[in-house]
């Protein structure tokens, strides 16, 4: 039914595999190596190419920082097609850079643990994967070590961020209200990314005065964690993000339960999910909306506003029984309406809901199969199989694109695929979906 589908997810991943052993998401619009990028496309790659599978791995594992932080995009080559560059972020300015891979001083959600968990479960030679896997976790529970000592500023096991982007949900409406107690200088730059995607589909210049000053202000204090969560104005406890460091966290027992030994990682990653867990649902979740939210730790309050972020705890460990009902009942109600493909990044009854902007809006991949997997976990089949079968209808009727209008039907017959074409993670989860076993 997919096989024509299957062979250009294929040649997407293959033509975007580097010769320095990574792979870029996009031609032109992203020509680096992105943090969780390469965690959803090795999944992909496990299905039918262990070797860049794992290359992906631990190409992106051999930039981590001293600290055991892992940058969100590592420029590994040099290019011109992409803003802010190396030369804007500094990676150098902290004393914990790692000085052979230039990089951001950033970091995107944590996604290695159940990334390489998944990627065992996938591959047929399980005994070469747990080899490969005992050289790297160590690493990965290293940059989980960094989130809790440097990360969590209340002590209650919820990780902030300081930079939407490192979010993963770069322009999402949640961010606004945070830009309106900002007044950043206005930067003089050239947006490159316009020049390969319609201005329509990406953030404002504005909304980039915003990204470039947060930016400045980490650089200003040399990428020092306890000074930054001092000084900038932006500082938010992410539900996405924090989901994806407890089901990493799960994804690390486990593999280290598989490995043997370790019982002093085991203990300490058990410490951390218990306190997560009791924080996230006590601090995160909204009774009114009936969903999990952004929480503002400069304001000390949460972020009333409903997206796909909200339903990601799904996936983790974290959603008792009662709860999942009432997620499931938000999702249905505010997303699942017949005329809209699921999901939609940001809740569609919205005045801030744009079909077409990129995180403020639009349908993406990596977050359907995220919510697909939360929904199986939850064993509710019936609304895991609609989301599984509307991503594969997009990814049918459109391509392998960056992100999607949720709309079944765009206005005037438009074309409803959006952003980045021939998109790496989109070709890479499309065949995790269908080589579901």
């Amino acid at each position: 039914m997919y096989n024509d589908l299957i062979q250009k997810a294929k040649t997407v991943l293959d033509t975007n595999f580097q010769p320095g052993g990574f792979t870029i998401p996009s031609k032109g619009l992203y020509p680096f190596q992105w943090k969780w990028d390469a965690g959803f496309i090795a999944i992909g790659f496990a299905h039918y190419d262990v070797v860049k599978a794992k290359k992906e791995i631990e190409t992106l594992l051999n930039a981590q920082w001293k600290n055991g932080f892992i940058p969100h995009i590592v420029f590994h080559t040099e290019s011109d097609t992409y803003f802010p560059g190396p030369d804007f972020h500094q990676s150098h300015l902290s004393k914990e850079s790692n000085p052979d891979y230039p990089s951001t001083g950033m970091v995107q959600p944590p996604v290695l643990g159940f990334v390489l968990e998944h990627m065992l479960n996938v591959v047929e030679d399980k005994k070469a994967m747990l080899q490969f896997i005992s050289t790297q976790i160590d690493k990965v529970f290293w940059n989980h070590e960094y989130f809790y000592k440097e990360r969590d500023v209340t002590n209650e096991g919820l990780v902030y961020i300081y930079h939407n982007w490192e979010s993963g949900t770069d322009n999402s409406p949640i961010w606004d209200d945070i830009w309106a107690t900002m007044n950043p200088p206005q930067y003089t730059f050239k947006r490159k990314d316009t020049s390969h995607v319609d201005a329509s589909q990406r953030p404002s210049n504005r909304e980039y005065d915003h990204y470039l000053y947060l930016i400045d202000i980490a650089k200003k204090y040399n990428y020092e964690d306890a000074k930054i969560a001092e000084h900038s104005p932006f500082l938010v406890l992410d539900p996405l993000f924090n989901a994806m460091l407890i089901k990493s966290n799960e994804s690390l027992i486990n593999l280290y339960k598989k490995l043997g030994g370790h019982a002093d990682k085991i203990k300490q990653l058990e410490t951390w999910q218990k306190q997560s867990v009791a924080s996230f649902n006590r601090k995160l979740f909204n009774e009114e909306l009936g969903a999990f939210v952004h929480y503002d730790l400069k304001s000390d309050q949460q972020i009333p506003f409903v997206c796909s972020s909200s339903f990601a705890a799904l996936y983790a460990p974290i959603v008792d029984a009662d709860r999942t009902e009432i997620l499931v009942n938000t999702l249905q109600h505010k997303f699942g309406d017949e005329s809209l493909y699921l999901c939609a990044s940001f809740d569609p009854s919205s005045e801030r809901y744009d079909p077409k902007r990129y995180w403020r809006g639009p349908v993406w991949i990596n977050m359907n199969w995220i919510l697909y997997l939360g929904l199986k976990r939850a064993g509710k089949t019936a609304l895991a199989a609609r989301i599984k079968a509307d991503t594969l209808t997009l990814l049918k009727r459109y391509g392998f694109y960056e992100y999607f209008d949720a709309r079944k039907k765009v206005p005037d017959d438009a074309f409803g695929g959006y952003g980045g074409d021939n998109f790496s993670w989109s070709a890479a989860l499309f065949l995790d979906f269908v080589n579901e076993k």
